[in-house]
């Protein structure tokens, strides 16, 4: 079983969450907020379009300084629509069949509107809910109902975060309130920079805005992503230290951190940083439970292993980490639990979307196909 060691501590490191707002939400909570007169909701003909905005806000009055995915929640089922701008500020489509959303956020892993195929959009509002996700806070849920007195534009007002009980580390930082605003510019200009791609000129952005206030912990975090980018892990490593220098609460730093230990295959560092995340929020980055378990099963802790990965498929809900069913798999193998194995190895592979996963994926499944019946032979042939 030594070659699923291998595959799993390096096939692994190229498969979890990229940086950026990783992690979920903890959850919502439907209020019912003054409306406008309940009129019908109009029928979403692939050429009717309606456009929703809105602004997210923190419950004690924090500013709010780094992006949040927006969610609508429709008969139970979330779909992230759009992330917003840095000041909480959104604004998107639904409606038509084009799947245009007008998404000032900037996170590559934002999930798509496209309907697959070009079909229209065609979900009714009255069935669906508004909501923020954003880790370390649940947010208020905003009912569509009512909210439309025909094909428009329609302001949705506040939606409303509040802080997880018993939660330290958050994706947003207490310094960027304080920084000057021309490091707020060079940041936002940086931002902008990433998203086209010009790795060298979002990198002089980044350095112009951690050199105008260098306790700007975001900046510092944007700077270290950048470097990384460019294959430059050392300077990188630096520039994430100097977040967490800034503000030791600001839990983005550690997923750089553990990215780079995960390319290195450091495996006890990977453990030692992802245990400090988790140490300030438990309970909003299953991927970080997924890190953790990784550096346990590639130094054969394979108790240690099974509990994180469990505690990750946990928290988990909506499955945006399947590489947890997949490690949890071959922990088990190692148990040896071939059929609790198969289970998880089945389940990752209904989740999974890149080839090369689901290949390798398959490729262990029957490995543990053939592990299983080979220990039954035996077994039989002792009786």
């Amino acid at each position: 079983m030594r070659t699923l060691l291998v595959v799993a501590c390096l096939l692994s490191i190229s498969s979890l969450t990229a940086l950026g707002q990783a992690g979920s939400g903890g959850g919502s909570k439907r209020v019912n907020t003054p409306t406008r007169p309940r009129s019908p909701v109009p029928d979403l003909t692939p050429n009717t379009m309606i456009f929703l905005t809105g602004k997210v806000v923190i419950d004690d009055g924090s500013a709010l300084t780094e992006s949040v995915s927006i969610q609508t929640v429709c008969k139970g089922q979330k779909r992230t629509e759009t992330h917003t701008d840095s000041h909480g500020n959104f604004s998107f489509q639904i409606g038509g069949s084009s799947g245009v959303s007008n998404d000032i956020g900037f996170d590559a892993d934002t999930s798509s509107r496209s309907v697959a195929g070009g079909r229209p959009d065609r979900r009714d509002l009255r069935d669906c809910d508004l909501q923020a996700s954003f880790a370390g806070f649940t947010s208020d849920s905003i009912p569509l109902e009512g909210r439309f007195s025909g094909y428009e534009n329609a302001d949705v007002g506040r939606i409303v975060l509040h802080r997880l009980a018993h939660v330290e580390g958050f994706t947003i930082s207490a310094t960027s309130a304080q920084a000057p605003g021309a490091a707020r510019k060079a940041l936002e200009k940086g931002q902008e920079q990433q998203k086209k791609g010009k790795w060298d000129d979002a990198q002089k952005s980044l350095e112009k805005a951690v050199t105008i206030y260098p306790k700007f912990a975001v900046a510092w975090f944007e700077l270290g992503r950048v470097q990384l980018q460019k294959n430059d892990p050392a300077s990188a490593r630096k520039s994430f230290q100097q977040s967490l220098a800034a503000d030791s609460k600001y839990v983005s730093p550690y997923h750089g951190l553990t990215q780079i230990a995960q390319r290195e295959q450091n495996w006890q560092e990977l453990i030692q940083i992802s245990e400090k995340l988790l140490a300030l929020n438990p309970v909003s980055f299953p991927d970080a439970w997924l890190s953790n378990a990784l550096g346990h099963y590639c130094l054969q802790h394979l108790a240690a292993a099974e509990k994180s990965a469990r505690r990750g498929l946990e928290l988990d809900t909506e499955h945006h980490v399947p590489k947890l069913e997949y490690l949890l798999g071959l922990i088990l193998v190692k148990k040896p639990d071939y059929d609790g194995a198969t289970q998880h190895l089945r389940v990752f592979l209904s989740l999974a979307t890149k080839p090369v996963d689901i290949t390798e994926g398959q490729k262990q499944l029957d490995e543990i196909v053939r592990l299983s019946a080979a220990a039954n032979l035996a077994t039989s042939e002792r009786k």
